[in-house]
């Protein structure tokens, strides 16, 4: 997937320059800081925000400036096919804060992107850390318990603060300076409302992500692991969940391949959720509202052979779910690679059922 030239959107004409500046390249960073932002918000209503970020930021009042969620990728490989727009992107966005002047940068997870901003604008002078005017301020750390642990004395260098979503995290930068504060996940807030439910009636759900280079290799290993699956249970029915129109297109045109099976899937958005009760589910976030759900099931990741390889030479965790990490046990097995098989996938939401 080639990404078109990035063109961030200016500053609302007029007005006084923005409090913050939110970056949040993935979806669920866009969500996040959406909740954070409307908590804000409901504190301070002149609150004025500019985001880098996707429809939840903007739905949560902040002027969206480009929709980077739209334009997601993930892997080395993916990373070096778009270096153009990413570059693009980043000096863009260096040159509209020198233009615009935010009193405060919130960078959302989005590492490859937002620890290099951090250290730009560092470098630049622009950062309280380096004696600059600028708040630089970190929401969902990097998992550098998990791989690149020595991330953790740049952020110290780059950063003003980080607020982290696991309780172990804080002690991960224990050996820093850097002000680190655990202030709960997500999901496990009040108001928090999970997108998939378990029901014993429920269908089989298939949640291949919402990055549409993963969506493309996981999407067909789950149909043929359902049509193998429905060989012994013919009346079998599958939803889907979709995240955004990228997604869309891409699970409209594999199920374009299976008349056999499109009549038994049905479509459904985030926003609408699904109820379950077997999942086969991506490693990322979803993944985790399938456990917090308590939907048995397995997590299923095919990455391009490249990035799977550098992967598996620097990652030092034995899961790749978090559930799975926080629990220490394979509670939902895992089918990384050559590992995640149709007959394999199908043999395991039987058992699931068993």
């Amino acid at each position: 997937m080639n990404l078109p030239p990035p063109t961030l959107a200016p500053w609302l004409d007029g007005t006084a320059p923005p409090d913050v500046l939110v970056v949040a390249g993935e979806r669920s960073g866009d969500e996040h800081a959406a909740r954070l932002i409307r908590e804000l918000r409901a504190r301070r209503p002149e609150l004025r925000v500019a985001a880098l970020g996707g429809p939840a930021l903007q739905g949560a009042g902040a002027h969206l400036l480009y929709d980077l969620t739209a334009h997601a990728v993930v892997g080395l490989v993916e990373v070096l096919k778009n270096y153009g727009f990413f570059k693009e992107l980043f000096a863009q966005t260096l040159a509209w804060i020198d233009k615009y002047q935010p009193r405060a940068v919130l960078l959302v997870d989005y590492p490859g992107f937002n620890l290099r901003l951090a250290k730009a604008l560092f470098q630049r002078g622009r950062s309280r850390r380096a004696g600059g005017p600028l708040r630089v301020l970190y929401y969902i750390s990097p998992q550098i318990w998990a791989w690149k642990s020595g991330r953790r004395f740049t952020m110290a260098r780059h950063l003003d603060a980080l607020a982290v979503i696991f309780p172990f995290e804080p002690a991960c930068f224990a050996d820093t300076k850097l002000p680190v504060e655990f202030v709960g996940h997500p999901f496990a807030a009040a108001d928090h409302r999970l997108t998939v439910r378990y029901d014993v009636n429920g269908p089989v759900l298939m949640l291949p992500g919402s990055r549409v280079a993963a969506v493309s290799r996981i999407f067909p290993l789950m149909l043929a692991a359902f049509s193998r699956y429905r060989q012994s249970r013919p009346q079998a029915r599958a939803v889907t969940l979709v995240s955004g129109p990228g997604v869309r297109a891409e699970l409209e045109q594999e199920l374009a391949k299976r008349p056999d099976l499109a009549p038994h899937i049905t479509l459904r958005t985030a926003e609408e959720g699904a109820a379950g009760r077997v999942v086969l589910t991506s490693s990322g976030t979803m993944s985790l509202s399938c456990a917090l759900a308590g939907i048995p099931g397995a997590i299923v990741y095919r990455a391009n052979p490249i990035t799977y390889l550098v992967g598996r030479a620097v990652v030092s965790v034995p899961y790749l779910g978090i559930a799975n990490l926080l629990l220490g046990r394979d509670a939902w097995p895992e089918f990384i690679q050559g590992d995640a098989k149709p007959v394999a996938l199908a043999r395991r939401l039987m058992e699931c059922e068993a």
